[in-house]
């Protein structure tokens, strides 16, 4: 049943814009906290506030991912058995943070829970509020459930050193946590983050074959989307290492590199002071001076 592989999949958060409301129309209603939307064929999309998992449904059973909490993955499990009558039969963690893997003993009763080596590590170590994974790999596997196939792979460091993508072939959909965000910028100031490693990852993603961007955060988005972020960081890197060879202090830099290429993109005002923090240390750390 399982097979050594690579391969792509992410969990994706789905953003809800709102409109402003003419004179006398009535509010919308506010979306539910809890949601499942379908993304392509029997692969749907999990949504527990703006965290994102996907899952697929076989007739053997479903393909779960990132559980997110015990309360989020007990509604999930209820919604599974009353909309498909089918039980979980892998949990597949996207990486080890806690925000997203929490709760996987809930379905531990039936599913073989997954995840990359270094991630199981961290688990037992931290003592992550999850189920242990039982099945581990360190470059790729592929697992079949009833037909339908999803493609597992570690392509290097990034937003952590366990992270992995998941890619559905049948349906085109690939699954990606935290280091692939769709038009966004990085979280804070890259914590557990290695940026070179992280930037080559994404190159590795740019060249699999999927068309739909399933990130564990915000809207979906496409494999361009993969390049534009990667964009986003080399220029980021560019910038702050120009700044630096020219004496700059970090406060300096923080008031000069404004990244308005991409302003239109979330998290842009708040984000963008810590990402030059976190580059700002990152450059000071791998750079040889000549002094």
């Amino acid at each position: 049943m399982l097979v050594g592989r690579a391969a792509v999949l992410l969990a994706v958060p789905l953003a809800l814009a709102t409109a402003p409301l003419a004179r006398g129309q009535q509010a919308p209603a506010a979306s539910p906290e809890r949601e499942i939307t379908k993304i392509a064929g029997e692969v749907y999309r999990f949504r527990n506030a703006g965290h994102y998992s996907v899952f697929a449904v076989t007739p053997a059973g479903v393909i779960a991912t990132d559980p997110v909490n015990a309360e989020a993955a007990r509604w999930l499990e209820a919604e599974l058995s009353r909309r498909f009558n089918q039980p979980v039969r892998y949990v597949i963690y996207s990486h080890d943070h806690a925000d997203h893997i929490s709760g996987g003993e809930v379905f531990a009763d039936t599913a073989v829970v997954v995840a990359h080596a270094n991630a199981k590590t961290v688990i037992v170590g931290e003592k992550r509020p999850t189920a242990v994974p039982q099945l581990t790999f360190t470059d790729a596997m592929t697992i079949e459930l009833g037909g339908t196939v999803v493609e597992l792979a570690w392509v290097g460091r990034n937003h952590s050193d366990n992270s992995i993508v998941m890619r559905f072939p049948r349906e085109r959909v690939l699954f990606a946590v935290d280091f692939i965000p769709v038009e966004a910028l990085a979280f804070r100031d890259f914590p557990d983050a290695y940026v070179e490693d992280w930037i080559d990852s994404r190159r590795r993603v740019e060249a699999m074959d999927f068309d739909v961007l399933a990130p564990g955060h915000g809207t979906l988005g496409t494999r361009e989307h993969v390049r534009q972020f990667r964009g986003d960081l080399e220029d980021l890197r560019g910038e702050v290492l120009r700044l630096i060879r020219e004496g700059k202090s970090l406060d300096e830099i923080k008031q000069q590199v404004t990244m308005a290429k991409y302003a239109g993109w979330a998290t842009y005002k708040d984000a963008l002071p810590l990402n030059v923090e976190g580059m700002y240390r990152h450059v000071q750390s791998h750079r040889r001076p000549n002094s």
